[in-house]
């Protein structure tokens, strides 16, 4: 059952709580959008789930009606007694850690165990959250997360926009990306200030291009943090004119007319 509006508030205040900005809660109120968040994550009945920020608990009592666990990873050690009390279930365990440390990683299990992330997942932490996984946590196969909309542009943009950067080309190495949901501030308790989205990642068997990762995104980051500029300026002393003439890539270009491959085949030459 997704707790109400008004149950939200009547649950914290007997606590002796309010949400918490610097925390980024903001607690779903809305039955249909949780519904629609563990549908979107096709979750199978003997799947484990991880989720990162439970509030309340809403989302965990909806994912543990689906599957065998859910590992509930909470930062705020206020909000710990309310959601024992509202996600009290054999197959819920609840964690108190933060989410962008590594110690709660343990509870994932030996290399070959498989997990979905499942979570509305504080604005504040979500981008490097979403991208230190990536990285490092092959264990998760499919990431299902409400992020701010301008979040989930940025992670599904297309090549040549205004939204495409890093996190854009580190997703598109991992994985298959698309927003699935558009979800308004209502929804929300109490009401952000911007809307959100539902964005489903599903990790590759192997990454996208054949590149090191290590100089791919070097470049990447370096030529990014000068958007503005040309590749021939930007990238100087990594990439020379020379190295630009192996490749089918103009050093007038700017970082985001690059796609991912054009970047892989930028990093295989200048790292030869």
């Amino acid at each position: 059952m997704t707790l109400t509006r008004n149950q939200v508030r009547d649950l914290l205040d007997r606590h002796g709580l309010a949400p918490s900005r610097a925390m980024g809660q903001n607690f779903v109120v809305d039955p249909n959008t949780i519904a629609a968040m563990v549908r979107a994550a096709e979750l199978a009945p003997d799947q484990s789930v991880v989720e990162i920020g439970p509030g309340l608990g809403s989302l965990t009592r909806a994912l543990a009606a689906e599957v065998q666990h859910v590992l509930a990873v909470e930062a705020d050690r206020h909000i710990l007694a309310p959601l024992a009390e509202t996600a009290e279930a054999p197959n819920i365990e609840i964690v108190h850690a933060d989410a962008t440390t590594t110690e709660w990683r343990t509870k994932l299990g030996a290399p070959g165990q498989r997990w979905a992330l499942v979570a509305n997942l504080p604005y504040n932490i979500a981008v490097p959250l979403l991208l230190d996984l990536l990285d490092s946590e092959p264990r998760i196969e499919t990431f299902t997360v409400m992020v701010q909309k301008e979040v989930a542009d940025r992670l599904v943009a297309s090549v040549g926009t205004k939204a495409y950067g890093i996190p854009t080309l580190k997703v598109a190495y991992w994985c298959e990306a698309r927003i699935v949901r558009s979800v308004p501030a209502t929804v929300f308790y109490p009401r952000p200030r911007v809307s959100s989205a539902v964005v489903r990642l599903e990790r590759l068997p192997a990454p996208a291009v054949d590149a090191d990762p290590d100089r791919l995104f070097f470049l990447v980051r370096t030529a990014f943090g000068q958007r503005r500029k040309m590749l021939r300026r930007s990238l100087d002393g990594h990439v020379s004119p020379e190295h630009f003439a192996q490749t089918t890539i103009s050093p007038t270009a700017r970082p985001e007319q690059l796609t991912l491959a054009d970047w892989a085949e930028l990093a295989a030459v200048a790292s030869s």
